[in-house]
């Protein structure tokens, strides 16, 4: 597995674009791979995550971090790509022109989708701009109750938007908003844990559509 761009887009804000970038990157890094993170969002959630990280490790955080404006994506990608096997690309909330550039320069696109109606409407407008660029997509349903009767409302409404969905479902763990806070993944921070199982188990399914 090498080369290979995911992006992570939601047109809307609060879906969990930022944890789930970073503990892709920790994952795919601790699995062997060199890894790259990429913040284009302006609110800088990405950066702050990883200074943070370099708090706490020192210089060696096993990821390489770079920061872009919408439109200096594809050069900056063009610059980890060198030697970096993964590059997470971190984006602004919102489907404009500032999103183009670094979903035109991925194999794949990952989105986020909250529990709620409203961020699956929010989801529409993102696959359709995939399409016109013809990029490859991947729904993840985040922030899940398994047990709630919403959760399998939303799985039914995401089961008919135009894009596969991954079958691992993040569900709505206090401890993704901790490591985001500490500068880690969950996979470091309790490695044997629920949401530990639930990232490994992403990542199997997003390796196998980049490899595909």
């Amino acid at each position: 597995m090498s080369g290979f761009t995911i992006t992570v887009a939601q047109q809307k804000g609060g879906s969990g674009k930022t944890t789930l970038a970073v503990n892709l990157a920790v994952e795919f890094w601790k699995r062997g791979h060199t890894v790259a993170v990429l913040d284009t969002d302006p609110q800088g959630s990405l950066g702050r995550w990883y200074m943070t990280r370099r708090e706490e490790l020192g210089a060696d955080t096993g990821l390489e971090f770079a920061t872009s404006s919408a439109w200096g994506v594809s050069y900056e990608l063009e610059k980890l790509l060198k030697h970096n096997e993964i590059v997470v690309v971190d984006t602004p909330p919102k489907v404009d022109s500032d999103l183009r550039p670094a979903m035109r320069a991925s194999d794949l696109v990952v989105v986020p989708v909250a529990v709620s109606q409203v961020d699956v409407w929010a989801t529409e407008s993102i696959l359709e701009m995939a399409q016109r660029e013809r990029k490859k997509t991947l729904l993840v349903l985040n922030r899940a109750a398994p047990r709630a009767r919403l959760t399998a409302e939303i799985v039914s409404r995401i089961q008919e938007l135009d894009s596969p969905a991954a079958e691992t479902m993040l569900n709505n763990r206090v401890i993704y908003a901790e490591v985001l806070g500490e500068g880690q993944g969950v996979v470091e921070k309790q490695s044997s844990g629920p949401a530990a199982v639930e990232i490994r188990a992403l990542c199997n399914e997003i390796a196998d559509v980049l490899n595909s």
